[in-house]
């Protein structure tokens, strides 16, 4: 059977809760028509780079999905049904990812990195050569530009 990665956006007025029974009903009918869900990932809310619908935030779900095409119509048909459900994404792939995917190894990252990011002591700016001194010459001749206007 087909590989598939199916993330979709739920709408952020939704609690957790909410979330995971939609997940809980889309893994339903992946089962029901011969497929099954390897690995359910819930991303949390996050913040959206454009407004979806009047959302700015929405709920970021994955599942790896084991399943014949027909199934993932299927799950799509009900997403476009659903008003909870912003939008959402399905990608065929060759294998899973094992492990976690590449949007929770960045949340481990982001916790692990301080207050400051990963800048950590800076030290002092090198892309500017040593300031020179004005020399009267250079001030009197602004001076006096700025007179004539």
């Amino acid at each position: 059977m087909p590989l598939y990665e199916h993330v979709y956006l739920a709408r952020q007025d939704l609690s957790a809760q909410q979330v995971e029974e939609l997940t809980t009903q889309f893994s339903g009918v992946i089962a029901q028509m011969g497929g099954k869900v390897g690995k359910s990932e819930y991303w949390g809310l996050k913040s959206l780079s454009y407004r979806i619908r009047k959302n700015r935030k929405a709920h970021m779900t994955l599942l790896n999905v084991e399943a014949p095409a027909a199934a993932l119509n299927e799950i799509e048909r009900q997403e476009r049904l659903n008003e909870d459900v912003l939008r959402y994404l399905t990608i065929r792939v060759e294998e899973h990812e094992e492990g976690p995917s590449a949007m929770m190894r960045k949340v481990e990252r982001d916790d692990r990195r301080g207050e400051r990011g990963d800048r950590g002591d800076r030290g002092e700016r090198r892309d500017r050569g040593e300031r020179r001194e004005r020399s009267d010459e250079e001030e009197s001749t602004e001076s006096r530009q700025g007179g004539e206007e």
